[in-house]
């Protein structure tokens, strides 16, 4: 049995910002849902997330998440301290504890598991994450002996000539028997120049404490400042794209294309320079994104193409042409072998298979049937002011060029509607629809100059 702590109670003052550093986005979640995760597969009997700083703006943040408590600590003393603030919450707990930092974001799922698995078999009183860092100045050194019990652990401000060429250091992630450090807890001292009551001091004093390597360092790497956090997402993006192109898909210079690890993809993607894949995406097999694309929140089926476009929230189906120039977004459901083009916009539109908005359309809350042709400079008028009106059109419709469609307002099937219409009232089946003014030509128009 495991209860995971998970430490968000930080400002972030180096981050120069109101927000609290845990919830700084790193690739579409925030820091502490990334550490959140990771605990996920360990399938911990509770998540305790302990929070002070602007504790009630994190505690909204995250409350989408299920099962999550919160334990308060109102003023900010240190690891130590923030750990004793657990000791009410675990009064009978006798299983071991994993502590972990809100703002160690790249810390793998699989890194846990073998921390706590070595936890487990030697019986430790407690179990250090540790690392070799290619520069460990700042950093605490762990010394070990020959079977990895820590011996030692020193300040980088302490630490001699000779220790400081230890490049072995604390990760600061820990799991320990609870009951061991339950005991120890209320005796910490905060002997040092913050005032600040440390858990390392505690990890001496439990019994048994043994180090175990992470085998990349850049796991470990905290979030600090905005720098930090960009080179966090350059190692967040290197791991997902090189995933991804070992899986079959291409990215044509990976350099430009950014992927959120929420993303989904399939053999024989490919991805174009400068496209953007972000949220809960899936790209089906044989699709073409980009160059110079946005793909937020959506569901592209097979064979889809999509150039210099935005799709946000919204699915096509297989075979569909998307731009250049397109922009669906609040749920737009397009169908297949369509063809939705240059300088289109819709919103909160349904087209059917083989329908096409090729140029100059707006549509929004639209139904339209099967093997539709808006014409250019087709939109729906579907605003009134006050409220928003849906506009269906049924198959095999065409709209001429320059027609406005003013919501409410339903188009049966097989409807022509000529260039230059004004549509204010429903049309029936098998008709041709005119509504503008009769052409007047006035001869001899210009002004006359004066003699």
């Amino acid at each position: 049995m495991v209860v995971v702590a998970i430490l968000a109670a930080g400002r972030g003052t180096r981050m120069k910002s109101q927000l609290p550093k845990v919830l700084h986005s790193l690739g579409g979640r925030s820091l502490v849902e990334r550490v959140i995760n990771s605990v996920e597969p360990l399938s911990p009997s509770r998540r305790l997330v302990i929070v002070g700083y602007q504790a009630e703006e994190v505690k909204t943040a995250m409350q989408s998440i299920p099962g999550l408590e919160f334990v308060e600590q109102t003023v900010q003393q240190g690891t130590g301290h923030a750990i004793q603030q657990l000791l009410p919450h675990l009064e009978d707990y006798a299983g071991d504890l994993i502590v972990l930092n809100g703002d160690v974001p790249l810390l793998s799922t699989q890194t846990l598991k073998i921390l706590w698995q070595t936890h487990q078999e030697h019986q430790n009183a407690a179990t250090i994450l540790t690392a070799y860092l290619p520069n460990p100045q700042g950093y605490g050194r762990v010394f070990c002996d020959s079977e990895n019990i820590v011996q030692q652990i020193v300040e980088d401000k302490d630490c001699t000539t000779a220790q400081r060429q230890n490049r072995r250091i604390n990760a600061g992630v820990y799991c320990f028997r609870w009951q061991n450090l339950a005991k120890v807890l209320p005796y910490l001292e905060a002997n040092n120049s913050q005032k600040e009551y440390y858990l390392t001091d505690a990890v001496t004093q439990v019994g048994q404490v043994m180090a175990v390597d992470v085998e990349d360092y850049q796991e470990i790497l905290g979030i600090n400042d905005r720098l930090q956090l960009a080179n966090a997402y350059e190692i967040l993006q290197r791991r997902v794209k090189e995933k991804w192109m070992m899986a079959g898909v291409t990215l044509i210079d990976p350099s430009s294309i950014t992927i959120d690890d929420t993303v989904e993809l399939q053999p024989d993607v490919i991805i174009e320079p400068q496209t953007h894949l972000r949220g809960d995406t899936v790209i089906k097999a044989g699709s073409h994104i980009g160059p110079g694309s946005l793909i937020e929140d959506s569901q592209l089926e097979e064979n889809v193409t999509v150039q210099y476009s935005v799709v946000k929230g919204s699915i096509v189906q297989a075979g569909t042409q998307i731009g250049p120039y397109t922009h669906l977004r609040s749920q737009v459901q397009v169908g297949a072998g369509c063809r939705v083009g240059n300088f289109v916009e819709l919103k909160n539109t349904r087209l059917g298979d083989r329908t096409n908005v090729a140029h100059l359309s707006y549509l929004g809350d639209t139904t339209a049937g099967t093997k539709v042709n808006i014409g250019a400079g087709t939109i729906t008028a579907n605003y009134d002011g006050v409220k928003k009106h849906p506009t269906k059109i049924g198959d095999r419709t065409k709209t001429g060029s320059n027609s406005v469609l003013v919501a409410p307002v339903t188009l049966g099937n097989d409807v022509y509607v000529a260039a230059g219409s004004t549509v204010t009232e429903d049309v029936p089946d098998d008709a041709l629809v005119i509504a503008r003014a009769r052409q007047v030509v006035k001869p001899g128009w210009r002004k006359k100059s004066a003699e």
